[in-house]
């Protein structure tokens, strides 16, 4: 290991046990058997009363060491909740039954609490599955009570931080977090000068969009590692991380980390509760603020012993959207209690009741609670009304008004209110004019508590910014005068736009299973019915509007579409509004073999939202999946999708809060593809224009800088420029390697621009692939450039980094996480297929039963994916229909085994035996040959004199009947190298 990469880990471990720190180093604990004799130790210490003073013998300490062998991190950490904040493992010991306890939430920083630290562990090659691993070593682990909790993985300044990324994501494909290990939750990577955290998660699900900074309270970063561990890594904050900082989200079966602004948020509620004080938190919607308040209300009642409940309040009308959905999903797994009311009884019986407990209930339920169901001066009120309780209010900017709000704190005198919302009312949009009524939020609540803007989230990649383009009708007289909109002509440009000059916003680039989803928005419900209909009529071929092939060739069955309202919405409809809701409810079963009725219309929206959401792997194949969803308000809050990308206005602007809220549904981090939120309007669009610049900088801090993303008329012009410059840094793709290495580093930096100004240009619905022929450049030749960039980033990489001020002014700075944008080839995507097959072999959801049909569904269904591969990459696709159908024959195959890192595997023993068998045919070095097969790009063979240096005519002469004459010998050698490296190697390392 480099020494200053030694030193780097030296110099944390000397900060973790600084001073009065609780860490203590072990140098000794270097193996696996190391690490289980230490824990052994640790939990026998912490139990002797229960053990009555006997050590567990080894068939006892066989039985504990079985429970911690988990299957998945998310298994590992529904154990960490523990029982009653205790952690506890059970032996069998004759008769008996010990209850042994592993962990004590209550105890962080104390008590039984035992804080190590440990680096160069060696993780072992099993051996098992024939792969090709090897022994590992890790750098520093952080362990509570003998468990491994929290991992890093150091690299030198000379590094990315990402390298550490994609060594965890290696590690953990190999095996390597199994045994002890398997039960880490954090993991945290550093170059010294840039560290990042992100919670621990299968090879296939690690994705690089949710690796997470740390921030003060002020929302600064905390980038260097030393400040890191002292602000994140110290006790009690490392425990704390673990212990209450960790959320389980049953839905996606997935461990959440909360990002600093989220805990920050959480310490300020608990800090004003400490003195009784009341206020409001204003995180920028799409930052979590589900997860932030689920949190803060369960803390709430466990950190403030005086207090009797902790009541989380919506408002009906967000009774069926994900917001209660996500609160019990959370809850599933946690120490407390969180119980919905069912009806106003239920709430009376559940706030009588002598439970401490978190109750979620509407905001309607709790007013006819206490104006009709309770009898002034009867036992029940008074119990009741004297109750010690923390309102925690979702949407606080619209889900209590100030009236109901001075209803409930007059009879709840002993209240404290926190309210949460992403769009606060100020002076600028204040509630209407009441009396002496507040007007704004601050005067409703009281201090602002804690506040991350959309800039602020942005520029910590925890939301994307927007992308606006107002398609309405220029020159109006009256843009405010919707007779212009409501006609069919209107409505059918709306749709072509949808449909056909939307390919890049909705992510058809990505292939099928992994497109986006749109949301239309329309004034009225009327309106959206009319669009239902008219995009039925569309898709039966009854319009002169007509799909193109080009959208069809990705999705023959685009697009898949639904139409929604809330529950209030719905009652207020007429008769005509509930026979069209039937007809779409019927159209909805038939598509996905569901039976909903108008009576089940709030589970309905239930089973929508999780379809839009697609967390649930059930929902993340293509026959499950929604293109396009038609709503007037419904899901414009409180609404997450990260997989929905593009919202489309057909109607007049709101007001900056339900804008903000609005455009807020697009904006969620997903995959790499997905850059920002699309916004397209059909109305008014200089009125639109002015209320979206004046909604984002009511709630950016007085800018739109970052937010919303610049205009086609900057955007394109930009990008002839660019086009411009990289013809200069590279006039044809063909001249590229034979540049210089400083050249190629300008080319690099160019090439990065010109991308990431093509993948824009493409995103706006005035683009069209014809265009590129007048800009001069064509397809073909973009894919070119883009191959050779590929093969540049790696030659600049692969440069002897020059020394800390060696660096040559004019070199330009190169991002080498920077991904390409604009290269991408409609395709079945590789991961997507893995995650299928990885999902029978390792159910995410293992408590719910699948039939054999519906297995077999499932496997037909992944048999037509590899069999379109097939088309572009035979050889990957033999090796997933091999597995496939192993999986078929025997469904305990590969079971809990990661599928990539087996697959990755077999495609690696297939090079190893390709270039065996070259090797001993032609007598060459299988050093010098798997070098090339590596590192072979765009034809060329890098190391072809070494190749030739290496190979023994002599050998090769005396091995073969039909030998070559020499001076043949190297040119068909490096033929035939170059055709299996095309034919045999190429396919395997390609995707």
């Amino acid at each position: 290991m480099p020494e200053l990469e030694a030193l780097i880990e030296q110099k944390l471990i000397d900060q973790l046990v600084y001073g009065d720190s609780q860490w203590i180093y072990r140098e000794d604990l270097k193996t696996e058997e190391d690490l289980w004799k230490n824990f052994k130790y640790i939990l026998e210490q912490n139990n002797k009363d229960r053990l009555n003073g006997e050590p567990l013998s080894d068939a006892e300490f066989d039985q504990v060491k079985n429970q911690l062998q988990f299957s998945s991190f998310y298994k590992a950490g529904e154990w960490l909740v523990g029982e009653n904040g205790k952690v506890m493992v059970h032996v069998q010991r004759n008769t008996e039954k010990l209850h042994l306890v592993v962990m004590n939430h209550e105890h962080i920083a104390g008590g039984s609490s035992v804080y190590e630290v440990i680096n160069q562990y060696r993780a072992l090659d099993t051996g098992d599955n024939n792969t090709l691993e090897r022994d590992r070593r890790f750098d520093v682990t952080l362990m509570i009570n003998g468990l491994p909790m929290i991992h890093i993985e150091l690299k030198n300044k000379q590094h990315s931080y990402m390298d550490g990324f994609w060594q965890i994501k290696k590690y953990i494909g190999e095996g390597k977090f199994t045994g002890i290990f398997s039960a880490i939750q954090m993991f945290v990577i550093s170059n010294g000068v840039d560290t990042k955290y992100f919670s621990a998660a299968s090879d296939t699900e690690l994705n690089p969009k949710f690796i997470s900074g740390w921030l003060d309270r002020d929302n600064n970063p905390i980038s260097d590692y030393l400040d890191f561990a002292k602000a994140v890594l110290r006790i009690p904050e490392a425990h704390e991380m673990i212990a209450r900082y960790t959320v389980l989200d049953e839905d996606s079966k997935k461990l959440i980390l909360l990002r600093p602004y989220q805990i920050h948020a959480i310490e300020a509620i608990r800090d004003a509760s400490k003195t009784g004080k009341s206020g409001y938190v204003w995180h920028t919607t799409g930052s979590g603020k589900t997860l932030t308040s689920y949190k803060a209300t369960r803390n709430l009642l466990m950190d403030i012993p005086s207090l009797d409940k902790t009541i989380f309040l919506i408002d009906r009308k967000d009774l069926d959207t994900q917001t209660t959905q996500a609160f019990q999903a959370y809850a599933n797994n946690d120490l407390i209690d969180v119980d919905e009311t069912g009806n106003v009884n239920d709430l009376k019986n559940k706030l009588k009741s002598n439970d401490r407990q978190v109750i979620v209930t509407t905001i309607q339920k709790l007013q006819r609670l206490i104006t009709k169901r309770l009898q002034k001066d009867t036992p029940e009120y008074i119990k009741i009304k004297k109750l010690k309780i923390a309102f925690v209010v979702d949407e606080c900017h619209r889900a209590v008004t100030p009236a109901a709000k001075r209803e409930l704190e007059r009879f709840f005198s002993h209240s404290m209110w926190y309210g949460f919302t992403g769009t606060p009312r100020f002076a600028e949009n204040p509630y209407p004019q009441l009396g002496d009524l507040p007007r704004t939020t601050e005067k409703l609540y009281g201090e602002r508590l804690h506040k991350y803007t959309i800039q602020n989230a942005i520029h910590d990649n925890a939301v994307l910014g927007f992308q606006v383009e107002h398609n309405g009708p220029k020159n109006m007289k009256d843009e405010t005068d919707v007779a212009m909109y409501d006609n069919e002509t209107h409505m059918l440009q709306v749709l072509d736009v949808i449909l056909n000059k939307s390919y890049y916003k909705l992510g058809f680039q990505n292939g099928k299973g992994m497109t986006y989803e749109g949301i239309l928005t329309t004034s009225s419900i009327q309106m959206a019915q009319k669009y239902y209909e008219l995009l039925k009529k569309v898709k039966n071929g009854e319009t002169n509007l007509i799909i193109d092939d080009k959208i069809k060739q990705v999705l023959p069955d685009f697009p898949k579409f639904a139409i929604t309202y809330s529950v209030s919405e719905n009652e207020e409809g007429s008769t005509v509004n509930q026979d069209k809701m039937k007809a779409s409810l019927h159209d909805y079963n038939q598509m996905f073999g569901t039976k909903y009725d108008m009576s089940q219309i709030q589970g309905y929206n239930a089973n929508l939202n999780k379809r839009l959401a697609r967390k649930d792997a059930k929902y993340k194949s293509r026959t499950e999946q929604l293109d396009l969803i038609i709503v007037v308000d419904r899901l414009l809050t409180g609404f997450d999708a990260p997989c929905m990308s593009t919202m489309f206005i057909d109607r007049q602007p709101m007001g900056p809060h339900d804008l903000i809220q609005a455009f807020s549904r697009t904006n969620r981090i997903f995959d790499k593809n997905k850059t920002y939120g699309q916004i397209v309007t059909f109305q008014a669009p200089v009125l639109f224009k002015d209320a979206v610049d004046n909604a984002v900088k009511l709630y950016s801090a007085g800018s739109t800088k970052d937010a919303i993303l610049a205009e086609w008329n900057e955007i394109e012009p930009a990008f002839r420029k660019s086009l411009a410059a990289l013809r200069v840094s590279a006039s044809t793709p063909e001249e590229i390697p034979l540049m210089s290495l400083k050249e190629k580093k300008v080319f690099a930096k160019m090439f990065q621009n010109f991308d990431r100004l093509f993948a824009q240009l493409r995103s706006f619905t005035k683009y069209d692939d014809s265009m590129l022929e007048d800009y001069g450049i064509t397809q073909e030749e973009y894919d070119n450039y883009a191959a050779h960039y590929k093969n540049v980033i790696e030659i600049i990489k692969d440069e002897v980094p020059p020394q800390p001020g060696g660096i040559e002014p004019e070199t330009p700075l190169i991002d080498f996480d920077y991904e390409l944008m604009a290269y991408s080839h409609t395709k079945i995507d590789y991961e997507y297929i893995i995650n299928l097959i990885q999902n029978i072999v390792t159910p995410e959801n293992t408590d719910e039963k699948i039939t054999s049909d519906v297995r077999q569904k499932k496997i037909d269904e992944i048999k037509q994916y590899i069999e379109d591969l097939r088309k572009e990459n035979p050889k990957v696709a033999d090796i997933m229909s091999n597995i496939v159908y192993e999986i078929e024959l025997d469904e305990n195959m590969y079971r809990g085994q990661s599928i990539l890192n087996i697959i990755e595997n077999t495609k690696q023993e297939c090079i190893n035996k390709v270039v065996n068998d070259f090797c001993l045919t032609w007598c060459t070095s299988e050093e010098e040959v798997m070098y090339a097969a590596n590192h072979y790009r765009n034809g060329i063979i890098p190391n072809e004199n070494a190749i030739k240096e290496t190979a023994d005519f002599t050998r090769y002469k005396q091995s073969q009947e039909k030998a070559f004459p020499k001076f043949k010998y190297f040119s068909k050698m490096m033929t035939e190298l170059k055709k299996i490296m095309e034919e045999e190697i190429k396919p395997l390392l390609t995707h």
